[in-house]
């Protein structure tokens, strides 16, 4: 990256990256406070792109602050440096996320480039990806951070326009997961919009919907699709997938997968990665896809394809991975055996029609 003043809006987890405030050298140390266990998490989910990757520490104090069920809107906000713009769960707990942003960024090197002189603005693009740590350790840096584990969808709206929204700060960037924060600058701040340089964006959905605004004639800067790039759809989405879906399951349920009769729907690199996972450890896993080709593949990978409405009743685990809505509807799930499990790993909660259940 060159050495030339950059301003990015970042919704990358949102980073939205601008004139105002530097990123700041990860020097800063303090006392580490004690992790407190949460009871407490969301039942709904804006979103289940973003890869979560956590330690055990962070993954067993991330969702809260103990038993505080306030939202940090309703708290002061301020670091040892008197600074205010900014808004996590706790930023006492900044020690413990500068440890785990030291130990990441060794593998970062494209990102630890922007400290040579980008700076950030930060608002989560998932209302459940947020390592409240890590957004401690940015905030105590003073780069402005909007976004704490566990965000209402009220909050996780909140949380971008107050990252986009700065009287002080233009960006010319504008780094999205999803699309949200494109979006919200198009409609509320087209001003703003005018003035960014390009966008960039990383997944399925977020490139949809750029694809709709072009045609629309409403995209008029440049954008990069990262979501199709050889390194995201060979690597990231396959290879990164893997491991994701079997360490969220098992999280979340404990559950031992061999012998497990598991659907996927949909065989993309995403899809492809996740029957690869739970094929290598026993389960019995079956494809739906509409695509002919896809279907092939998944064919000629050694998988059974099958329709839905055929195979639903025997499964033990329904996996998402299409991007498309209504995948799995009431319906469906009414059809389902007793304890069968759930989930998706595409971008929004519109794979699964949640809100009927």
């Amino acid at each position: 990256m060159p050495n030339t003043e950059k301003s990015v809006s970042i919704n990358m987890e949102k980073l939205a990256i601008n004139n105002s405030v530097p990123v700041a050298d990860p020097s800063q140390t303090s006392e580490t406070s004690a992790m407190k266990k949460s009871s407490r998490y969301q039942t709904r989910s804006m979103s289940a792109s973003s890869i979560d990757s956590y330690s055990f520490g962070s993954y067993a104090g991330s969702s809260c602050d103990g038993d505080d069920f306030s939202t940090p809107r309703e708290k002061e906000q301020k670091n040892s440096h008197d600074s205010t713009d900014f808004c996590v769960r706790n930023i006492s707990q900044h020690a413990f996320g500068r440890r785990e942003i030291e130990i990441a960024e060794q593998e970062m090197f494209g990102i630890m480039a922007l400290r040579k002189r980008a700076q950030v603005r930060w608002a989560a693009c998932n209302i459940y990806s947020t390592q409240n740590e890590v957004a401690a350790a940015l905030a105590e840096s003073n780069i402005p951070v909007y976004a704490w584990r566990g965000e209402t969808e009220e909050d996780f709206w909140w949380c971008i326009d107050k990252c986009v929204n700065n009287e002080n700060w233009q960006p010319n960037m504008i780094l999205d997961d999803g699309g949200d924060a494109t979006h919200l600058m198009l409609k509320k701040y087209p001003e703003v919009f005018k003035l960014i340089k390009g966008i960039v964006e990383e997944s399925v959905t977020g490139v949809h919907r750029l694809y709709q605004l072009s045609k629309s004639g409403k995209l008029t800067v440049p954008a990069m699709n990262v979501n199709d790039s050889v390194t995201k759809t060979k690597f990231d989405n396959l290879y990164a997938c893997k491991e994701s879906i079997i360490d969220s399951l098992k999280r979340s349920t404990d559950i031992m997968f061999g012998g497990k009769s598991v659907l996927i729907c949909g065989y993309g690199d995403v899809g492809k990665g996740c029957a690869q996972a739970l094929k290598g450890l026993g389960s019995v896993v079956y494809i739906t896809e509409i695509d002919p080709i896809c279907a092939l593949q998944a064919a000629m990978d050694g998988f059974r394809v099958v329709k839905i409405e055929e195979k639903v009743r025997n499964i033990d685990i329904v996996i998402t991975a299409t991007g498309n809505k209504n995948v799995i509807t009431r319906e469906m799930m009414n059809k389902m055996k007793n304890g069968c499990i759930v989930c998706n790993m595409g971008h929004s909660n519109s794979e699964i029609d949640v809100v009927s259940v």
